[in-house]
């Protein structure tokens, strides 16, 4: 049997054999049965024969040396790395959704059916939206199919309309989203305090633009508190107010979107409502909208008719499908049963924990690390790294020695942020850390701190724990 070290791969493991080892002592029979037809197919490709006690202690090393939300404070800004009960695990892993088959028959999918109906109208309340589409498979496929279905609704009125303002603060997927979309992007600077610049929003409302994107709270993780005088004039221009869902889980259960003057959401599931997106997937972005902009959703969606939940396709002003198929069944399992578990009360709780641990956090760093707009913050608090004699990105790089996951690091080429940020941290502590959690990550940012300021080597040569502390990207 091999041993493992941290440089090995798995084909280092390779060994003649080692596959059917375990087997060998029970081989009576004579002659020896020829291989079955999947160990005929992994030799004939190249695969490496290792025993199976390898490939599990293998896999689980690896796994070790990952870095999660189950493992360690994880505080992300802006990704929003939520709760994920393993309870949602459990009712994904259930036969009759997850041995569900994308072609069978619409009409032995009465569960998923079912289950949709009832999503839609849970996403439709917290929203504040009237008609909801489950099938987007991620956020920005989720902007991508309410942008489409704000380019069908002009496109039906015959009034062209080929510009999307997006705020300089947005995430990177509105722009690259409205362009997809086939809008021109056109740039709303911010003010003094971070929020929307409303003059300069109000001179570019002119009559080609169809809709402003706008996060809220933005991604400078503040309220936009300006928002209904921003509703009014985007739709006094004729135009609609878009809401990147992003941020949701600052104001779930105590403010809607609709309610706000938003006329089409995105929902990230796989943020808002459990599943923690980590490592890339997997993901679900359902989109909402006011009635007027009901009929031009994606296919399908899921209704009721004569008590009986079903797929609709029967809908000739839809933009079509986004997917194949009928959308990411688990994840938005996991989403129903954290809503069902959580219901109203729990969701409000659980935004008011995400603002407080945020405001927390900016409270007991602010000595090292200044907010960079001084008011409070929402679900996560950008802190300046102003006063550090290396970088953000450095403090960043030494605070994985210690097992917590780094900042989102601003400027720099990292996150494009308005002025001048060019070392800030976006840091997004979450609804699930206690407070003893918080007091662990401060200790340790006054550790690295300390750090920064007495051994800048040290500092500077960080990660030291790693295998891997720089990557060569010239190679």
């Amino acid at each position: 049997m091999a041993a493992t070290s941290p440089s090995q791969t798995i084909t280092d493991l390779h060994r003649a054999g080692a596959a059917s080892d375990v087997f060998s002592g029970s081989r009576v029979t004579s002659p020896i049965p020829s291989p079955p037809a999947f160990v005929r197919q992994r030799l004939a490709i190249g695969l490496p024969e290792v025993s199976e006690v390898d490939v599990v202690r293998h896999f689980t090393r690896l796994s070790q040396e990952s870095h999660g939300v189950d493992n360690g404070p994880y505080p992300l800004g802006s990704c929003t790395m939520k709760y994920n009960p393993k309870r949602n695990d459990a009712l994904a892993a259930l036969p009759g959704f997850a041995c569900a088959h994308p072609l069978q028959d619409a009409d032995t999918l009465g569960g998923v059916w079912e289950m949709y109906v009832r999503l839609q109208g849970m996403i439709c309340e917290i929203t504040g939206m009237d008609a909801c589409c489950l099938a987007p498979a991620a956020g920005a496929h989720g902007e991508l199919a309410g942008l489409l279905v704000i380019r069908a609704h002009f496109d039906r009125q015959n009034n062209r309309r080929p510009v999307v303002l997006v705020p300089d603060s947005a995430h990177g997927t509105n722009p690259a989203s409205a362009a997809m979309a086939g809008f021109e992007c056109r740039i709303v600077p911010s003010d003094l305090k971070g929020r929307v610049d409303l003059v300069a929003l109000r001179e570019m409302l002119t009559p080609d633009v169809a809709a402003f994107m706008l996060t809220n709270p933005s991604t400078l993780g503040l309220f936009e508190d300006q928002i209904v005088e921003i509703a009014d004039a985007v739709h006094a221009n004729g135009s609609l107010l878009y809401y990147d869902g992003a941020n949701l889980n600052a104001l779930m259960g105590i403010v809607r979107p609709g309610d706000m003057g938003f006329d089409v959401v995105h929902v990230n599931v796989h943020k808002t409502f459990s599943t923690p997106h980590g490592g890339g997937g997997p993901g679900a972005g359902p989109v909402a909208v006011k009635a007027a902009l009901a009929p031009y959703l994606p296919s399908p969606i899921a209704v009721r008719r004569d008590g009986v939940a079903q797929r609709d396709d029967d809908r000739p002003l839809s933009i079509g499908k986004m997917k194949s198929f009928h959308g990411h069944v688990a994840v938005l399992l996991r989403a129903y049963g954290y809503l069902r578990t959580m219901g109203a009360a729990g969701l409000r709780q659980a935004s008011e924990n995400a603002v407080l641990n945020a405001n927390y956090l900016q409270r007991r760093l602010s000595h090292m690390l200044p907010p960079v707009y001084a008011q409070f913050c929402k679900h996560e608090t950008l802190l300046s790294g102003e006063r550090l004699n290396t970088s953000a990105r450095q403090f960043a790089k030494r605070l994985i020695d210690y097992g917590i996951h780094p900042p989102t690091l601003v400027g720099a080429g990292c996150v494009y942020f308005p002025g001048d940020l060019k070392s800030a941290m976006l840091i997004e502590p979450t609804e699930t850390e206690t407070k003893a959690s918080l007091d662990y990550q401060v200790e340790i940012f006054q550790r690295v701190f300390d750090e920064d300021a007495t051994d800048e080597a040290l500092v500077e040569s960080a990660p030291l724990s790693r295998k891997i502390a720089r990557i060569d990207l010239k190679n």
